[in-house]
């Protein structure tokens, strides 16, 4: 579509995908208002294809699919269980699952009741559990069997937990699949036998006892629908508050900046996990908007997982982060895979090399960019456009409906385009959430006044309008009073041709406060030495900037959605640093 322009209008908007509007029109719907439009237009499409395993050479699947219809009676049916529980809007929801059916029936179930999802990572340990539950005031947890031994280490310690309702991941399987899987899964060594009570339980069972007929609740698109636990730019992790309306925004911002999105016949690669918000909104939600097949993977590891998905189910959008798509290009049986479906991947959570860029689109034909996103923006703020310009480093350009700034670090004004200048990335947009559960004063300081969100991120701008993140603020490495800021090194040390992976930390040192280091995953078969590395550093980087340490790994600590851990690796060091001490 043509613009119209305007002298004042960002220099961005030039880059803008023709078929990307400028400024969108967001209807005042709740959430799952895109589910009730996909069964009501396309009843019988596929909503869920649920991988977990081929067999016969990829003939035959365990797993299971459901048509948009079924998708719509099931979270019905569950909606109807919960009210009849005790849920009413505004209650608490903690839902502990991977991947699975399972999720997105809980999820849209608790939206049809105008209550909150508190998505709770898989991994958590019981200490983090209770902190979770305990924070947001959840009355209800739906978790995998697997998972409940852990509950039940702290649930004694949370009184206010009410109803505790356990899944199987075979619970929405159809016949073979179903027995196969249970008689699989009780062989193995983790398996939970669930003992129910008034307080325990079974998913499977509440779908099958209740109709399909939730009592209707008023809802507002200003209501809260989600918590997300984030740990921010300080402190404890805490809950950003998402309201239906910021979820729909973002949902409707990326459909625009998929042009090329045909509503009923996209295959959406969902590997990256849906309990984090990124998942939940580019994956499940961005596919359900679009009446999309879910290609659901409850584990992504390893990565031949995915590649055998989309080989075999012909994916056609696959968001992902960066480890993902490293994976693929350095796989060494890529070439017995077939990934010519992907047609677009939009990488977010970590810095994507461009070279990892090109090489993907290269050996897939698929279009590969950056974005950008923070937990309390629903996530996404910024991306490269899809066919248009992408540059080297850069998170790319705002969304429509988007404003971003950078501002100096000291006094707060802001950094014209162009200069070079670095500061503090602000957004303001729809998407942004209204605050942190129970935290007015950490709200305060990341939310302003005029409505933006300062997201801890050190960034620049050039003259076109592309943003750049230079680093987290809480992440900058002081060495004898220098500035370094880690993700500089980390571009350095991605262009040498034995990298693969690469991370840079501060790591104590009693004369230089903090020192350099590297850690480095190097790639299958190369065997590259630390005076390689340091000497590669040193053609490119000011010598205060060039690591003084360097640890080859074969992996890296990472989250579940993939982004490095550095605190881990700080962790570490002091860890040894401690040792050392009382040794000597």
């Amino acid at each position: 579509m043509e613009h119209t322009k305007n002298v004042s209008e960002p220099a961005w908007y030039r880059f803008y995908d023709q078929r990307t509007p400028r400024t969108l029109t967001y209807p005042e719907i709740t959430i799952d208002y895109f589910l009730d439009e996909a069964a009501g237009s396309d009843p019988d499409k596929r909503a869920v294809t649920f991988i977990l395993k081929y067999l016969l050479g990829g003939r035959a699947m365990i797993g299971g699919k459901l048509t948009y219809r079924q998708l719509r009676e099931a979270a019905d049916r569950f909606a109807t269980a919960l009210a009849d529980l005790g849920v009413r809007k505004g209650d608490r929801i903690a839902v502990m699952l991977p991947n699975s059916p399972q999720f997105v029936i809980a999820f849209f179930a608790a939206m049809r009741l105008g209550a909150v999802v508190v998505n709770t990572n898989p991994t958590y340990t019981p200490r983090e559990i209770k902190h979770q539950v305990e924070d947001s005031g959840a009355e209800t947890i739906v978790l995998l069997n697997l998972f409940l031994p852990r509950l039940r280490e702290i649930q004694s310690e949370l009184p206010h937990l009410k109803r505790v309702i356990v899944t199987h991941i075979f619970d929405t399987l159809p016949f073979p699949s179903s027995a196969l899987v249970r008689r699989a899964q009780k062989k193995e060594p983790d398996w939970v036998e669930v003992q129910t009570d008034d307080q325990t339980l079974l998913f499977g069972d509440l779908l099958k006892r209740y109709p399909p007929a939730p009592p209707k609740v008023e809802r507002s698109p200003n209501d809260v629908a989600l918590f997300q636990y984030t740990g921010g730019t300080t402190g404890l992790p805490k809950a950003a508050m998402l309201t239906h309306r910021n979820i729909v925004s973002n949902v409707l911002q990326i459909k625009a900046w998929l042009p090329d999105g045909q509503r009923g016949t996209e295959r959406v690669m969902c590997a990256i996990p849906f309990f984090h918000v990124y998942g939940m909104t580019v994956a499940m939600l961005y596919s359900v908007a679009m009446a999309a097949d879910m290609l659901i993977v409850p584990n992504p590891r390893p990565i031949d997982n995915v590649m055998r998905i989309i080989d075999k189910e012909r994916a056609t959008v696959f968001p992902g982060v960066p480890a993902m798509y490293i994976g693929i290009i350095n796989h060494p049986d890529l070439a017995s895979y077939n990934l010519r479906s992907v047609r677009a991947c939009i990488s977010g959570s970590a810095p994507l090399p461009m070279e990892v860029q090109e090489r993907f689109g290269e050996l897939t034909g698929g279009r590969l960019v950056e974005g950008y996103g923070l937990t309390e923006a629903a996530p996404v703020t910024h991306c490269n456009p899809i066919y248009g310009q992408r540059k080297s480093g850069s998170i790319g350009i705002p969304f429509p409906d988007v404003e971003a700034k950078i501002v100096d670090l000291e006094t707060g004004e802001e950094i014209p385009p162009g200069s070079d200048r670095q500061g503090e990335l602000c957004v303001r947009g729809p998407q942004v959430m209204i605050g942190y559960w129970n935290r007015p004063e950490e709200t305060a300081e990341t939310i302003d006044s005029d409505g933006w969100l300062h997201t801890g991120d050190i960034a620049t701008i050039d003259s076109d309008g592309y943003f750049y993140i230079v680093d987290r603020k809480k992440d900058m490495i002081i060495a004898s009073g220098y500035k370094i800021l880690p993700r500089e090194v980390e571009e350095v040390l991605y262009t040498h041709p034995k990298v693969l992976e690469a991370v840079v930390a501060g790591v104590p040192d009693s004369y230089r406060g903090e020192t350099v280091k590297a850690y480095i995953v190097p790639k299958p078969g190369e065997e590259p030495t630390v005076e390689e590395i340091i000497a590669h550093c040193k053609a490119n980087l000011a010598p205060y900037k060039v690591p003084k340490l360097i640890e080859f790994r074969t992996e890296l600590p990472k989250t579940i959605v993939g982004k490095v851990l550095r605190r881990i690796l700080v962790e570490e060091e002091k860890k040894k640093l401690a040792e050392q001490k009382a040794q000597a």
